[in-house]
């Protein structure tokens, strides 16, 4: 679906002087996404670009007031996708990737998890629990990626690990399971019962 001041834009494009059709086609182009030549003519190849640069506008506006930062006119979007796309000047790019991992796919981590600090693995209600734990925190922190002419870097994201464990590390029978080995250790140092 066309976001509304997008679907605007097009309909005041269609009518718009050449030289500002030629450069927004242009802009599409370098973005890879305007296929044939540039006439400064308002066409069919245009109208697609636009529409398929129109997910993309929503998407920013979206992020844009998740993260409160300034909302993106229609002309910014374009010079921006323009700027980074294959002819563009090669400015950093900044995406917002959100991870959420699966039942099947958190499972092991788990069964380590609990093993380590329980002495057991967990049954299937403690890794529903737990793995929507993990999910409601990847969908919190989402890693966000720059990424350049020669460099890229990630921060942020989930590290699913540390975050089990310190959430199953905090329950009672954790803390327990600690005591009671190192109450096993401190008899076999000193010899045990007898």
């Amino acid at each position: 679906m066309v976001d509304t001041s997008f679907s605007d834009f097009i309909q005041g494009l269609s009518k718009a002087p050449e030289d500002l059709i030629r450069k927004i086609s242009q802009q599409l182009k370098d973005a890879d996404l305007y296929k044939g030549k540039i006439t400064g003519k308002f066409d069919i190849n245009l109208y697609n670009a636009l529409i398929g640069a129109s997910a993309g506008y929503k998407g920013a506006n979206l992020f844009a007031e998740k993260f409160g930062q300034p909302k993106v006119t229609p002309i910014a979007f374009l010079e921006e996708i323009g700027r980074e796309g294959a002819g563009g000047t090669g400015a950093p790019r900044t995406t917002v990737q959100t991870y959420v991992t699966s039942a099947s796919q958190t499972a092991k981590l788990l069964d380590t998890v609990a093993e380590d600090l329980l002495g057991r693995k967990l049954n299937k209600a403690e890794k529903k629990k737990y793995t929507e734990l993990i999910n409601q925190q990847q969908r919190k922190q989402p890693s966000v990626q720059t990424s350049g002419k020669g460099f890229t870097s990630t921060r942020g994201g989930v590290d699913e690990g540390q975050f089990i464990a310190e959430k199953i590390g905090a329950t009672a029978e954790a803390k327990t399971n600690r005591a009671t080995d190192a109450y096993t250790i401190m008899l076999e140092e000193l010899g045990g019962l007898r």
